[in-house]
Protein backbone atom coordinates (compact mmCIF):
# COMPACT_ATOMS: atom_id res chain seq x y z
CA UNK A 1 0.00 0.00 0.00
CA UNK A 2 1.19 3.72 -0.81
CA UNK A 3 2.23 5.58 2.20
CA UNK A 4 2.36 8.83 -0.03
CA UNK A 5 0.15 11.06 -1.45
CA UNK A 6 -0.10 11.04 -5.72
CA UNK A 7 -1.33 14.72 -5.87
CA UNK A 8 1.07 16.06 -3.55
CA UNK A 9 3.81 13.93 -5.59
CA UNK A 10 2.94 15.08 -8.48
CA UNK A 11 2.69 19.11 -7.57
CA UNK A 12 6.25 18.50 -6.22
CA UNK A 13 7.29 17.48 -9.70
CA UNK A 14 5.73 19.98 -11.61
CA UNK A 15 7.56 22.57 -9.07
CA UNK A 16 10.75 20.62 -10.05
CA UNK A 17 10.28 20.71 -13.63
CA UNK A 18 9.41 24.41 -12.94
CA UNK A 19 12.82 25.30 -11.60
CA UNK A 20 14.08 23.10 -14.74
CA UNK A 21 12.69 25.18 -17.25
CA UNK A 22 13.95 28.51 -15.01
CA UNK A 23 17.51 26.91 -15.32
CA UNK A 24 17.43 26.96 -18.72
CA UNK A 25 15.98 30.56 -19.72
CA UNK A 26 17.74 32.21 -17.03
CA UNK A 27 21.58 31.93 -18.09
CA UNK A 28 21.06 33.31 -21.57
CA UNK A 29 18.41 36.14 -20.90
CA UNK A 30 20.72 37.50 -18.76
CA UNK A 31 24.04 37.00 -20.76
CA UNK A 32 23.66 40.23 -22.81
CA UNK A 33 23.43 42.69 -19.19
CA UNK A 34 25.69 40.40 -17.71
CA UNK A 35 28.57 40.75 -20.84
CA UNK A 36 27.88 44.58 -20.58
CA UNK A 37 28.33 44.62 -16.52
CA UNK A 38 31.18 42.75 -16.77
CA UNK A 39 33.00 44.21 -20.16
CA UNK A 40 32.95 40.55 -21.93
CA UNK A 41 33.77 39.66 -24.88
CA UNK A 42 31.61 37.50 -27.41
CA UNK A 43 34.69 34.57 -26.73
CA UNK A 44 34.15 35.70 -22.98
CA UNK A 45 30.62 35.39 -22.95
CA UNK A 46 30.34 32.20 -24.88
CA UNK A 47 32.59 30.70 -22.45
CA UNK A 48 30.39 31.11 -19.21
CA UNK A 49 27.43 29.65 -21.09
CA UNK A 50 28.93 26.38 -22.26
CA UNK A 51 29.28 25.97 -18.24
CA UNK A 52 25.54 24.99 -18.59
CA UNK A 53 25.40 21.59 -20.87
CA UNK A 54 28.41 20.66 -18.79
CA UNK A 55 26.21 20.58 -15.44
CA UNK A 56 23.37 18.83 -17.32
CA UNK A 57 25.31 16.24 -18.70
CA UNK A 58 26.55 15.69 -15.01
CA UNK A 59 23.18 15.87 -13.37
CA UNK A 60 21.91 13.36 -16.08
CA UNK A 61 24.57 10.72 -15.42
CA UNK A 62 24.17 11.18 -11.47
CA UNK A 63 20.53 11.60 -11.17
CA UNK A 64 19.15 7.89 -12.28
CA UNK A 65 21.63 5.88 -10.02
CA UNK A 66 20.56 7.98 -6.84
CA UNK A 67 17.23 8.08 -7.28
CA UNK A 68 16.97 3.94 -7.84
CA UNK A 69 19.39 3.49 -4.76
CA UNK A 70 18.07 6.60 -2.28
CA UNK A 71 15.02 7.59 -3.75
CA UNK A 72 13.75 11.06 -4.67
CA UNK A 73 13.18 12.84 -0.59
CA UNK A 74 16.59 14.24 -0.77
CA UNK A 75 17.27 15.14 -4.23
CA UNK A 76 14.62 16.65 -5.08
CA UNK A 77 14.82 19.38 -2.48
CA UNK A 78 18.66 19.81 -3.11
CA UNK A 79 18.44 19.86 -6.72
CA UNK A 80 16.19 23.00 -6.51
CA UNK A 81 18.34 24.71 -3.76
CA UNK A 82 21.50 24.17 -6.05
CA UNK A 83 19.56 26.31 -9.06
CA UNK A 84 18.28 28.78 -6.57
CA UNK A 85 22.29 28.98 -5.50
CA UNK A 86 23.65 29.03 -9.53
CA UNK A 87 20.54 32.21 -9.81
CA UNK A 88 21.80 33.90 -6.57
CA UNK A 89 25.55 33.74 -7.62
CA UNK A 90 24.96 34.83 -10.77
CA UNK A 91 23.13 38.42 -9.27
CA UNK A 92 25.96 38.57 -6.49
CA UNK A 93 29.68 37.33 -8.19
CA UNK A 94 31.64 39.42 -10.89
CA UNK A 95 34.05 36.85 -10.01
CA UNK A 96 34.31 34.66 -13.71
CA UNK A 97 35.80 31.53 -12.09
CA UNK A 98 32.66 31.95 -10.07
CA UNK A 99 30.08 32.81 -12.58
CA UNK A 100 30.73 29.72 -14.19
CA UNK A 101 30.47 27.55 -10.81
CA UNK A 102 27.22 29.06 -10.07
CA UNK A 103 25.87 28.16 -14.24
CA UNK A 104 27.80 24.56 -13.51
CA UNK A 105 25.33 24.19 -10.76
CA UNK A 106 22.33 25.46 -12.41
CA UNK A 107 22.86 23.00 -14.94
CA UNK A 108 23.53 20.12 -12.67
CA UNK A 109 20.70 21.01 -10.53
CA UNK A 110 18.32 21.13 -13.89
CA UNK A 111 19.86 18.03 -15.05
CA UNK A 112 19.14 16.22 -12.19
CA UNK A 113 15.58 17.57 -12.11
CA UNK A 114 14.60 17.14 -15.90
CA UNK A 115 15.39 13.26 -15.39
CA UNK A 116 13.85 13.11 -11.99
CA UNK A 117 10.94 14.60 -12.19
CA UNK A 118 9.88 12.74 -15.54
CA UNK A 119 10.76 9.47 -13.67
CA UNK A 120 8.83 10.35 -10.83
CA UNK A 121 5.93 11.40 -12.34
CA UNK A 122 6.26 7.77 -14.72
CA UNK A 123 6.56 6.25 -11.31
CA UNK A 124 3.41 7.26 -9.80
CA UNK A 125 1.46 6.67 -12.86
CA UNK A 126 -0.63 3.95 -14.22
CA UNK A 127 -0.40 2.88 -17.71
CA UNK A 128 -3.13 4.71 -18.54
CA UNK A 129 -2.06 8.03 -17.05
CA UNK A 130 1.44 7.89 -17.70
CA UNK A 131 1.24 9.82 -21.07
CA UNK A 132 -1.30 12.80 -19.71
CA UNK A 133 0.35 13.11 -16.61
CA UNK A 134 3.72 13.67 -18.27
CA UNK A 135 2.04 15.57 -20.71
CA UNK A 136 0.86 18.25 -18.23
CA UNK A 137 4.53 17.72 -16.28
CA UNK A 138 6.23 19.37 -19.63
CA UNK A 139 3.58 22.17 -19.29
CA UNK A 140 5.16 23.16 -16.61
CA UNK A 141 8.67 23.60 -18.35
CA UNK A 142 7.47 26.18 -20.32
CA UNK A 143 5.98 27.98 -17.75
CA UNK A 144 9.22 28.24 -16.31
CA UNK A 145 10.78 28.81 -18.93
CA UNK A 146 8.11 31.53 -20.90
CA UNK A 147 7.88 33.39 -16.67
CA UNK A 148 11.21 34.46 -16.21
CA UNK A 149 12.62 35.93 -19.61
CA UNK A 150 9.01 37.65 -19.83
CA UNK A 151 9.62 38.77 -15.68
CA UNK A 152 13.22 39.86 -16.74
CA UNK A 153 11.41 41.93 -19.43
CA UNK A 154 8.85 43.83 -18.15
CA UNK A 155 10.70 44.85 -15.29
CA UNK A 156 14.45 45.55 -16.68
CA UNK A 157 12.96 49.30 -17.17
CA UNK A 158 12.64 49.51 -13.49
CA UNK A 159 14.78 47.52 -12.10
CA UNK A 160 18.64 45.71 -12.42
CA UNK A 161 18.86 41.76 -13.76
CA UNK A 162 19.93 41.30 -9.88
CA UNK A 163 17.65 42.75 -8.26
CA UNK A 164 14.87 40.49 -10.11
CA UNK A 165 16.81 37.59 -9.44
CA UNK A 166 17.15 38.73 -5.94
CA UNK A 167 13.45 39.05 -6.10
CA UNK A 168 12.88 35.53 -7.60
CA UNK A 169 15.40 34.22 -4.45
CA UNK A 170 12.64 35.43 -2.32
CA UNK A 171 9.99 33.12 -3.66
CA UNK A 172 12.01 30.20 -4.99
CA UNK A 173 12.07 28.53 -1.46
CA UNK A 174 8.62 28.11 -0.81
CA UNK A 175 8.85 25.57 -3.77
CA UNK A 176 11.86 23.89 -1.97
CA UNK A 177 10.29 24.12 1.43
CA UNK A 178 7.01 22.01 -0.18
CA UNK A 179 9.44 19.37 -2.33
CA UNK A 180 10.74 18.24 1.39
CA UNK A 181 8.31 18.00 3.63
CA UNK A 182 6.34 15.55 0.88
CA UNK A 183 6.86 12.04 1.32
CA UNK A 184 8.13 10.32 -1.61
CA UNK A 185 7.61 6.82 -3.28
CA UNK A 186 10.73 4.68 -1.48
CA UNK A 187 13.55 3.40 -3.10
CA UNK A 188 13.43 0.89 -5.28
CA UNK A 189 17.09 -0.91 -4.83
CA UNK A 190 17.18 0.15 -1.09
CA UNK A 191 19.40 -3.01 -1.09
CA UNK A 192 21.82 -1.21 -2.94
CA UNK A 193 22.53 -0.38 -6.51
CA UNK A 194 22.66 -3.48 -8.93
CA UNK A 195 25.53 -2.65 -11.22
CA UNK A 196 25.56 -5.40 -13.24
CA UNK A 197 21.92 -4.91 -13.88
CA UNK A 198 22.62 -1.03 -14.39
CA UNK A 199 25.49 -2.03 -17.37
CA UNK A 200 22.87 -4.34 -19.00
CA UNK A 201 20.82 -1.82 -19.81
CA UNK A 202 22.92 -0.30 -22.21
CA UNK A 203 22.89 -3.20 -24.65
CA UNK A 204 19.12 -3.06 -24.39
CA UNK A 205 17.81 -2.66 -28.45
CA UNK A 206 14.73 -1.17 -27.71
CA UNK A 207 16.18 1.56 -24.87
CA UNK A 208 19.12 2.32 -27.18
CA UNK A 209 16.20 2.96 -29.98
CA UNK A 210 14.06 4.83 -28.21
CA UNK A 211 16.82 6.97 -26.46
CA UNK A 212 17.83 7.83 -30.01
CA UNK A 213 14.34 9.30 -30.71
CA UNK A 214 15.27 11.77 -27.99
CA UNK A 215 18.91 12.38 -29.48
CA UNK A 216 17.40 13.59 -32.39
CA UNK A 217 14.19 15.69 -30.83
CA UNK A 218 16.25 17.46 -27.80
CA UNK A 219 19.28 18.04 -31.26
CA UNK A 220 15.93 20.07 -33.09
CA UNK A 221 15.08 21.62 -29.71
CA UNK A 222 18.55 22.65 -29.10
CA UNK A 223 19.06 23.91 -32.92
CA UNK A 224 15.57 25.84 -32.91
CA UNK A 225 16.70 27.57 -29.90
CA UNK A 226 20.04 28.61 -31.04
CA UNK A 227 20.26 29.29 -34.89
CA UNK A 228 16.63 30.03 -35.45
CA UNK A 229 17.29 33.81 -34.32
CA UNK A 230 19.91 34.03 -36.99
CA UNK A 231 18.07 31.77 -39.63
CA UNK A 232 15.13 34.72 -39.61
CA UNK A 233 17.81 37.72 -39.54
CA UNK A 234 19.92 36.33 -42.08
CA UNK A 235 16.89 35.17 -44.83
CA UNK A 236 14.09 37.61 -43.87
CA UNK A 237 13.83 41.11 -43.86
CA UNK A 238 11.89 41.03 -40.42
CA UNK A 239 13.09 43.31 -37.15
CA UNK A 240 14.90 42.17 -34.51
CA UNK A 241 12.44 42.41 -31.86
CA UNK A 242 9.59 40.73 -33.88
CA UNK A 243 12.54 37.91 -34.13
CA UNK A 244 12.43 37.36 -30.89
CA UNK A 245 9.01 36.93 -30.43
CA UNK A 246 8.58 34.42 -33.37
CA UNK A 247 11.31 32.43 -31.59
CA UNK A 248 9.20 32.39 -28.41
CA UNK A 249 6.37 31.51 -30.20
CA UNK A 250 8.06 27.94 -30.30
CA UNK A 251 7.82 26.99 -26.33
CA UNK A 252 4.36 28.83 -26.22
CA UNK A 253 3.11 26.13 -28.79
CA UNK A 254 5.00 23.49 -26.93
CA UNK A 255 3.01 24.68 -23.79
CA UNK A 256 -0.16 24.91 -24.96
CA UNK A 257 0.01 21.27 -27.08
CA UNK A 258 1.11 19.73 -24.03
CA UNK A 259 -1.41 21.18 -21.99
CA UNK A 260 -4.17 20.31 -25.01
CA UNK A 261 -2.07 16.66 -24.90
CA UNK A 262 -3.32 15.96 -21.27
CA UNK A 263 -6.82 15.49 -22.94
CA UNK A 264 -5.64 13.63 -26.01
CA UNK A 265 -3.38 11.08 -24.72
CA UNK A 266 -6.68 9.99 -22.45
CA UNK A 267 -8.32 8.96 -26.37
CA UNK A 268 -6.45 8.53 -28.61
CA UNK A 269 -2.92 6.34 -28.92
CA UNK A 270 0.54 7.40 -28.00
CA UNK A 271 1.90 6.06 -31.29
CA UNK A 272 -0.87 7.80 -33.79
CA UNK A 273 0.10 10.79 -31.29
CA UNK A 274 3.51 11.38 -32.31
CA UNK A 275 3.03 11.07 -35.53
CA UNK A 276 0.47 13.26 -36.09
CA UNK A 277 2.82 15.64 -33.70
CA UNK A 278 5.66 15.65 -35.64
CA UNK A 279 4.03 15.82 -38.79
CA UNK A 280 2.92 19.46 -37.63
CA UNK A 281 6.30 20.03 -36.82
CA UNK A 282 7.55 19.00 -40.45
CA UNK A 283 5.08 21.74 -41.83
CA UNK A 284 6.45 23.76 -39.37
CA UNK A 285 9.48 23.75 -41.05
CA UNK A 286 8.48 23.69 -44.43
CA UNK A 287 6.79 27.12 -43.79
CA UNK A 288 9.77 28.81 -42.57
CA UNK A 289 12.06 27.21 -45.58
CA UNK A 290 10.09 30.22 -47.83
CA UNK A 291 11.60 33.31 -46.56
CA UNK A 292 8.54 34.27 -44.48
CA UNK A 293 7.24 37.24 -43.05
CA UNK A 294 6.28 37.58 -39.33
CA UNK A 295 2.84 36.20 -38.95
CA UNK A 296 4.03 32.94 -41.03
CA UNK A 297 7.10 32.67 -38.98
CA UNK A 298 5.87 33.08 -35.95
CA UNK A 299 2.96 30.40 -37.37
CA UNK A 300 6.22 28.29 -37.93
CA UNK A 301 7.81 28.05 -34.66
CA UNK A 302 4.33 27.65 -32.76
CA UNK A 303 3.47 24.55 -35.18
CA UNK A 304 7.34 23.75 -34.62
CA UNK A 305 6.45 23.70 -30.77
CA UNK A 306 3.56 21.92 -30.90
CA UNK A 307 4.87 19.51 -32.79
CA UNK A 308 7.81 18.60 -30.87
CA UNK A 309 5.67 18.41 -27.66
CA UNK A 310 4.58 14.73 -27.34
CA UNK A 311 7.71 13.13 -28.18
CA UNK A 312 9.34 13.16 -24.58
CA UNK A 313 6.44 12.23 -23.32
CA UNK A 314 5.66 9.17 -25.57
CA UNK A 315 9.00 7.95 -25.28
CA UNK A 316 9.49 8.32 -21.51
CA UNK A 317 6.21 7.06 -21.21
CA UNK A 318 7.00 3.91 -22.96
CA UNK A 319 10.55 3.92 -20.86
CA UNK A 320 8.96 4.29 -17.58
CA UNK A 321 6.38 1.10 -18.86
CA UNK A 322 8.87 -1.39 -20.04
CA UNK A 323 12.07 -0.94 -17.44
CA UNK A 324 10.11 -0.09 -13.77
CA UNK A 325 12.33 -2.08 -11.44
CA UNK A 326 14.91 0.39 -12.40
CA UNK A 327 13.56 3.67 -14.43
CA UNK A 328 15.66 6.05 -12.69
CA UNK A 329 18.87 4.29 -14.39
CA UNK A 330 16.95 4.00 -17.94
CA UNK A 331 15.77 7.47 -17.78
CA UNK A 332 19.50 8.93 -17.42
CA UNK A 333 20.79 6.83 -20.21
CA UNK A 334 17.57 8.26 -22.41
CA UNK A 335 18.65 12.39 -21.21
CA UNK A 336 22.50 11.51 -21.71
CA UNK A 337 22.09 9.93 -25.42
CA UNK A 338 19.60 13.21 -25.87
CA UNK A 339 21.78 15.77 -24.43
CA UNK A 340 24.73 14.39 -26.78
CA UNK A 341 22.34 14.53 -29.36
CA UNK A 342 21.75 18.31 -28.69
CA UNK A 343 25.61 18.93 -28.80
CA UNK A 344 26.12 16.95 -32.03
CA UNK A 345 23.22 18.28 -34.12
CA UNK A 346 23.94 22.03 -32.89
CA UNK A 347 28.08 21.13 -34.23
CA UNK A 348 26.44 19.75 -37.16
CA UNK A 349 24.42 22.60 -37.95
CA UNK A 350 27.05 25.02 -37.45
CA UNK A 351 29.50 23.07 -40.01
CA UNK A 352 26.83 22.72 -42.43
CA UNK A 353 25.52 26.60 -42.63
CA UNK A 354 28.87 27.05 -43.46
CA UNK A 355 29.57 25.24 -45.89
CA UNK A 356 25.91 25.52 -47.74
CA UNK A 357 24.41 28.44 -45.53
CA UNK A 358 21.96 28.85 -43.15
CA UNK A 359 19.16 28.32 -45.68
CA UNK A 360 19.44 24.31 -45.12
CA UNK A 361 19.12 24.57 -41.54
CA UNK A 362 14.71 23.83 -42.12
CA UNK A 363 15.92 21.21 -44.22
CA UNK A 364 18.44 19.56 -41.77
CA UNK A 365 15.34 19.52 -39.09
CA UNK A 366 13.21 18.11 -41.72
CA UNK A 367 15.31 15.14 -42.45
CA UNK A 368 16.10 14.93 -38.48
CA UNK A 369 12.24 13.78 -38.03
CA UNK A 370 11.95 11.79 -40.92
CA UNK A 371 15.04 9.63 -38.79
CA UNK A 372 12.48 9.54 -35.72
CA UNK A 373 9.79 8.45 -37.21
CA UNK A 374 11.83 5.70 -38.89
CA UNK A 375 13.34 4.81 -35.24
CA UNK A 376 9.93 5.03 -34.09
CA UNK A 377 8.22 2.64 -36.51
CA UNK A 378 11.32 0.08 -35.66
CA UNK A 379 10.80 0.55 -32.11
CA UNK A 380 6.89 -0.30 -32.09
CA UNK A 381 8.66 -3.39 -34.69
CA UNK A 382 10.67 -4.84 -31.76
CA UNK A 383 7.89 -4.69 -29.34
CA UNK A 384 4.83 -6.76 -31.23
CA UNK A 385 7.65 -8.60 -32.18
CA UNK A 386 8.61 -9.29 -27.99
CA UNK A 387 4.64 -9.71 -27.41
CA UNK A 388 4.46 -12.59 -30.00
CA UNK A 389 7.40 -14.80 -28.50
CA UNK A 390 6.19 -14.37 -25.23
Amino acid sequence: MNNYNTKKVFIAACTGMCFFGISMLVPGSVLPALTLKLGLNNLEAAGLVTFLPVGLLGGSLLFGPIVDRFGHKILMPVSCLIILLGLEGIAMFESIPLLRLSIAGIGLGGGILNGETNALVSEISSPKEKGARLSLLGAFYGIGALGIPALLGALSEHYSFETVLRGIGFIMPAGIVFCTIVTFPPPKQPQGFPVMKGLKLLKENSLIILSFILFFQSGIEGVCNNWTALYLEQVTNIPSGQVLISVTCMVAGLTAARLLLVILFKKLKMESILFFSLSAAVTGFGLLSFSPGFVRAATAMALIGMGLASTFPVIFGIIGSKYVSLSGTAFSIALVIALIGQTLLNSLTGIISQQYGISTYPFMMIASIAVMLLLFKHSLNIHSKNKKTC
